[in-house]
């Protein structure tokens, strides 16, 4: 179903007044579906990543073999991987051609290469362990901090310019993310800082910082260096040698019986469908919503995200907001609606590098 949406959204773009004829009627239907609808589907889809890959965590705990959970974090992450990598070549196999790899200069191939290392293996790997440390909630939250990184990042290496409204919400954001990192009651995993210990600061949302600097990071190398490379052919060898990063530095800290579960059929079917739906099917509603719609639409949709994330981390999990999250994104979603304000005032058109820039801000997306 992914697949066929994302290529009817492919064969109905707009140009100016003019619509791609040659399709079948079921591409003529979703054609003319509003592209906002796509965007709220992938934005719900999206916000549900973090919640779903806790809850496959925990039906693997309740089917475990050999005392082993088939379904950790690693394997997850490993095998969600794989199976993500295997619809994204059945969607973009064009793109990879020798017409492809030639175009590409060194710089390029070394841009590839970081970001699939920040954003294809380090960052899934933090956000992941963290969500084995912290609450759905505190993920969702605690990952709002990219944006105003990457804003940050923009202005200092980009040097892009940004308005008041911008720079004010980024701020905001920024406060949020600090006070519901500090607020937190104290648990288990935690480390204490500052003077005679007054700040205790949980180890998984250290974690999830450490994620979001590094796709803060990946997007700023991707803005810089990345602009000419084709999207499925970036897609695919991020999520490969991001998968074999992952991989080998899994095995070296862990050994080779970390990944003994990795054949299991239970693991796998969940993670083909999680793959399919979470990672395809998201990306797919997301970029055919997104060539349909203006710039300051799709922004100001995937400012829902945390939103969505919290609503289902109470409605699969159970998790019900503490006083930390609740002042903490209150604060987070005062930044989000200044700097909304700051989007729509400096969008007048919509251009590639502005909806690489939205997509950024949507944050995780599963794998």
């Amino acid at each position: 179903m992914a697949v066929s949406i994302f290529m009817g959204g492919l064969q109905c773009l707009h140009y100016k007044n003019v619509i791609v004829t040659n399709v079948t009627k079921p591409q003529r239907l979703i054609g003319n579906i509003p592209g906002q609808t796509f965007l709220w589907i992938a934005v719900l889809i999206f916000g549900a990543s973090s919640a779903v890959t806790r809850k496959l965590i925990e039906i693997g705990a309740q089917h475990s073999m050999d005392g082993h959970n088939p379904i950790s974090l690693c394997n997850v992450l490993f095998v969600g991987n794989l199976c993500a990598l295997l619809f994204f070549m059945l969607i973009y196999w064009r793109q990879l051609s020798r017409e492809t790899l030639k175009q590409l200069s060194r710089r390029e191939w070394f841009g590839l290469v970081m970001v699939a290392i920040l954003a294809g293996a380090l960052a899934p790997g933090l956000i992941f362990q963290a969500l084995s440390l912290t609450g759905v909630s505190n993920v969702v939250l605690v990952g709002r901090l990219e944006p105003p990184l990457t804003l940050a990042l923009s202005v200092w290496f980009l040097k892009e310019r940004v308005n008041v409204w911008e720079v004010v919400g980024a701020i905001a954001a920024f406060i949020g993310v600090t006070l519901t990192i500090v607020l937190q009651p104290p648990s288990a995993a935690v480390m204490t800082m500052g003077v005679m210990g007054v700040f205790s600061i949980g180890i998984g949302e250290l974690l999830t910082a450490a994620g979001a600097i590094a796709l803060a990071t990946a997007t700023i190398i991707v803005k810089k260096r990345l602009t000419r490379v084709p999207s499925g052919f970036y897609s695919i060898f991020r999520t490969a040698l991001g998968t074999a990063v992952f991989f080998v530095t899994a095995l070296v800290l862990y050994g080779r019986d970390h990944f003994m579960d990795v054949f299991s059929p239970f693991l796998w079917q969940w993670m083909l469908l999680y793959g399919a739906v979470i990672v395809v099917g998201g990306q797919s509603f997301w970029i055919t919503g997104l060539r349909s719609s203006t710039v300051s639409v799709a922004s100001l949709v995937s400012s829902f995200t945390p939103i969505a994330g919290i609503v289902f981390a109470y409605l699969i999990l159970g998790e019900t907001p503490t006083q930390a999250q609740y002042i903490g994104g209150s604060i987070i979603l005062g930044g989000i609606t200044l700097s909304q304000i700051g989007i729509q005032r400096k969008m007048r058109s919509t251009s590639s590098t502005q909806q690489q820039i939205v997509e950024n801000r949507v944050g995780f997306k599963g794998i």
